[in-house]
């Protein structure tokens, strides 16, 4: 099994065709990605990947979803606590940001999550019923 780092995966799913070398490891990250071999992505290349797309470049935050999702239905391509990865993408679709939905699907054994994101987080976490519950402490 060959671990992914987030720089292959992102050559195989953004076209960046800034240069020549880009190019070259772009066709590289596609021959390894569709050999069928088995691969592996962790937690932290998957969210490190996501704020690759958004933040480098400029994909919304649905689109980043779907090449999570792409990524998750390729057969041969383990992801490390799978559950708790997709677990995060369904709270994506109610619009929690990805690193927050992902830090609290990792957190659902707990009788709550801790969070001073009040706005962007924990409103939105206890409008959805999320469980655990968000809190802001005090």
């Amino acid at each position: 099994m060959i671990g992914l780092d987030t720089n292959v995966l992102a050559r195989y799913y953004v076209e960046d065709k800034t240069d020549a070398e880009a190019e070259r490891q772009r066709t590289a990250a596609r021959r390894l990605i569709e050999s069928g071999q088995p691969l592996m992505v962790c937690k932290t290349v998957i969210l490190e990947l996501e704020w690759v797309m958004r933040g480098y470049y400029g994909f919304a935050q649905d689109e980043a979803v779907s090449v999570l999702r792409h990524l998750l239905g390729l057969p041969h391509v383990s992801i490390e606590d799978r559950s708790t990865v997709e677990q995060a993408l369904s709270h994506c679709d109610a619009g929690i940001e990805l690193a927050d939905a992902l830090h609290h699907a990792s957190y659902r054994a707990c009788v709550s999550m801790a969070s001073f994101d009040d706005r962007k987080f924990a409103r939105r976490a206890k409008k959805l019923g999320l469980a655990p519950k968000v809190v802001v402490p005090a």
